[in-house]
């Protein structure tokens, strides 16, 4: 590495900086999305809808995926960093400290805090392009995560949990009311009642709906 010219070793350090804030971003995005508009949009035929549904129908494998990939971007990092500032500084313990810090810094701030504040705020436009990224990687690489997540999901089946937990998303009928009452100006105030009065029937009697 240390044959490298400077310029191919910054340009390096700023793709795998690309990368890992990709990789973070898109895994906060995919987590946080609203499972009901993605399968609303699903059922609209729309591919990457389609294909981010797919993914998260087994977390544990998107997730395994993601760590995989972000691990290998940010583990370069520093190596990178180290060439840079031994190139810069020609001192081996001052490369390290400085190394060291950037390292902290960089990755706190441009590959895990700006990315997956991104991704938390504008999940849908960070997941479901990524989903054409990770469907792909995940046909090739399937193999290699599942043999990694067999331990994992056998400790987690220690303590009742299991992958497939994820695809069941049920809404109570309190949590239906609060998601109506809080939907503002997307469903109007008439139809807001209205709703919430056909979530009240259970709670009504034959005597309270006749008309004499």
């Amino acid at each position: 590495m240390n044959d490298l010219p400077l310029a191919v070793l910054i340009a390096a350090l700023l793709v795998c900086m690309l990368v890992s804030g990709f990789f973070s971003g898109s895994e906060t995005g995919l987590m946080t999305l609203n499972r009901y508009r993605l399968r609303h949009r699903a059922q609209q035929g729309e591919r990457g809808a389609r294909m981010a549904q797919d993914l998260l129908r087994r977390p544990d494998r998107l997730i395994g995926l993601i760590l995989l990939l972000n691990n290998v971007a940010q583990a370069l990092i520093p190596m990178l960093l180290m060439a840079i500032t031994l190139r810069a500084t020609g001192d081996a313990e001052t490369a390290i400290v400085v190394a060291t810090a950037a390292t902290a810094l960089l990755i706190f701030v441009f590959s895990e805090s700006m990315p997956k504040t991104l991704g938390a705020l504008h999940p849908e436009r960070i997941a479901i392009p990524a989903a054409y990224v990770y469907w792909p990687l995940l046909r090739v690489l399937g193999w290699f995560i599942d043999i990694v997540n067999i331990v994992g999901n056998r400790v987690l089946r220690m303590f009742g949990v299991t992958p497939e937990d994820a695809a069941q998303h049920s809404l109570s009928v309190e949590e239906l009311r609060t998601v109506v009452a809080e939907a503002g100006a997307m469903i109007p105030q008439r139809h807001q009642k209205m709703l919430l009065s056909i979530l009240d029937l259970e709670h009504s009697t034959v005597e309270d709906i006749m008309v004499p």
